[in-house]
């Protein structure tokens, strides 16, 4: 028995020596700050959107597209294999921190540092990205699927040669990850298509214009496939949400009077164009200057989610019309929402479960109450840093640090090229609110806030790396890969086009 003890700890002394353990070390740390941060979070952070997610997810309410049908039909398949709403939640955190170790161990096999691999995980605990690991909405949903695309794409970078039906696995797992941050999120296209041209140029360092295409067709048609198939299995109601759009733009760029004409020369309904007119007047008289339709437009109740479906048309005729005469008022006023975003984003911290006025707590989160010892712990943590660093929770900080990715030429490190890929997925999504920001809230700026705070995290542990093997001359790295300061090598070459087949 003593043999066997003595044989087993030269075994993991050796593997600790040579670097093979410290992964699974990496594995265990990530595994277990995951787990306190779901606890902490337990059984999830709602709010009145996710409240209604989780009724239609649940088959309490019809499922309707004013909130991605997707989620809901993800959360009700959750709920189906665990009898928990809960695990929505607790599978945000697995999702980021199974992520967080992917790209911990690619610093840890790069540079050979336990220290700078762990710098990497503990990015699952910065304020600014762990205040809304817990709580279920589609911006964290977006936010964590891209970022599972980058580990991806980074991790079939490195593979060798030969693993071929590996590197396709991967492949489609990351397309099917970058489908479902399309779908969840529709304003967030733009930020997926970087991160899709990342996931092709690491499977195929230089494609050609065939593979570009073939790569592109395959992207949409998962899409609008997976589309199709949500649509089959949830039916959902149509509500042309776009339409909260014009509507602000109308109501607080027109007087009451010109909203007034522009409803009755679009042809739009007394109905449509009294509660235009009264909205802006509201707005006007309460000095609200952005997310007009939930916030002047008279709703009844129970609030009607399809009655801008019945309407969108007449309303963008409305906007195609008026908008062109007030271009100088529109520019200003889109100016005033986007600054705000930049400059004065909210609700850093969604504090606990919270629905509107008026709307039922579902009963099932009802029973499951949070913690409130550890809720309070969290707002603490969190608003203590947006106190002391609140730029850490603004828009234009994470604005700069995109445009700082694209446009500096080399970085440190091999990871030059998906830096640059990542500023611009970040920057595009920014820049993607300038015409469509509702509010101000920190959380449309997540993704930029996440994706920021991993390349910085990449190009500090990059330098450092370089740095030490410029003091301490060149080491020997786990697996025998090259030191940082070393030339970079080639990338491997991608999946070659007759080996699909045998796939």
């Amino acid at each position: 028995m003593s043999g066997t003890v003595d044989r087993w700890t030269t075994a993991l002394r050796r593997a600790w020596k040579d670097g093979t353990a410290w992964p699974w070390c990496l594995a265990v740390i990530a595994a277990a700050c995951g787990y306190a941060v779901a606890t902490v979070f337990h059984p999830g952070y709602l709010s009145a959107d996710s409240n209604t997610q989780l009724g239609q997810a649940l088959g309490d309410e019809p499922v309707n597209d004013w909130h991605p049908p997707v989620m809901a039909l993800a959360w009700r398949i959750l709920i189906g294999i665990t009898g928990d709403f809960a695990t929505m939640a607790a599978l945000q955190a697995a999702v980021l921190w199974g992520t967080l170790w992917v790209l911990a161990r690619l610093v840890w096999k790069r540079t050979g540092s336990r220290g700078l691999s762990l710098v990497v995980l503990a990015l699952g605990l910065a304020p600014h990205i762990m205040n809304l690991t817990g709580v279920v909405w589609k911006d964290v949903h977006l936010a964590y699927a891209l970022l599972a695309v980058f580990a991806i794409a980074l991790t079939v970078r490195e593979l060798p040669r030969g693993r071929v039906r590996t590197r396709w696995a991967l492949l489609v797992l990351g397309l099917l990850f970058l489908a479902y941050a399309a779908l969840v999120r529709k304003n967030g296209i733009p930020a997926a298509i970087p991160v899709f041209a990342l996931l092709v140029l690491a499977a195929w360092p230089a494609p050609g214009r065939r593979r570009w295409l073939a790569a592109t067709g395959l992207f949409v048609a998962v899409v609008m496939g997976g589309s199709a198939a949500v649509n089959a299995a949830t039916a959902p109601l149509a509500t042309r949400v776009y339409a909260v759009i014009p509507v602000d733009d109308l109501v607080h760029v027109l007087t009451p009077e010109q909203v007034r004409a522009a409803a009755e020369r679009a042809g739009a309904d007394a109905d449509l164009r009294d509660r235009m007119v009264t909205a802006a007047v509201t707005c006007q008289k309460r000095s609200i200057t952005s997310d007009g339709y939930l916030q002047c437009f008279p709703q009844r109740r129970p609030f009607d989610v399809t009655y801008l479906d019945r309407r969108a048309d007449v309303i963008v005729r409305m906007w195609a019309q008026q908008m062109p005469k007030h271009w100088k008022g529109y520019a200003e006023y889109r100016g005033r929402v986007f600054t705000k975003l930049l400059f004065r984003s909210n609700q850093t911290f969604w504090n606990g479960t919270r629905v509107n006025a008026g709307a039922r707590l579902h009963p099932e989160v009802r029973e499951q109450p949070l913690n409130d010892t550890l809720r309070f712990a969290l707002q603490n943590y969190v608003t203590g840093f947006a106190r002391d660093l609140p730029m850490l929770f603004q828009g234009w900080f994470w604005l700069a640090v995109s445009l700082v990715l694209v446009l500096r030429r080399r970085w440190a490190g091999p990871y030059t090229r998906e830096l640059r890929l990542l500023g611009a997925s970040s920057l595009l999504y920014i820049l993607a609110y300038l015409p469509t920001a509702p509010e101000s809230n920190y959380r449309y700026v997540y993704w930029p806030a996440l994706s920021g705070t991993v390349a910085l995290a990449l190009i500090a542990t990059a330098f450092v790396a370089r740095r030490r093997a410029v003091v301490t001359g060149p080491a020997v790295l786990p697996a025998g890969r090259t030191p940082e300061a070393a030339p970079e090598p080639a990338a491997p070459a991608g999946p070659r086009e007759d080996t699909g087949a045998a796939v």
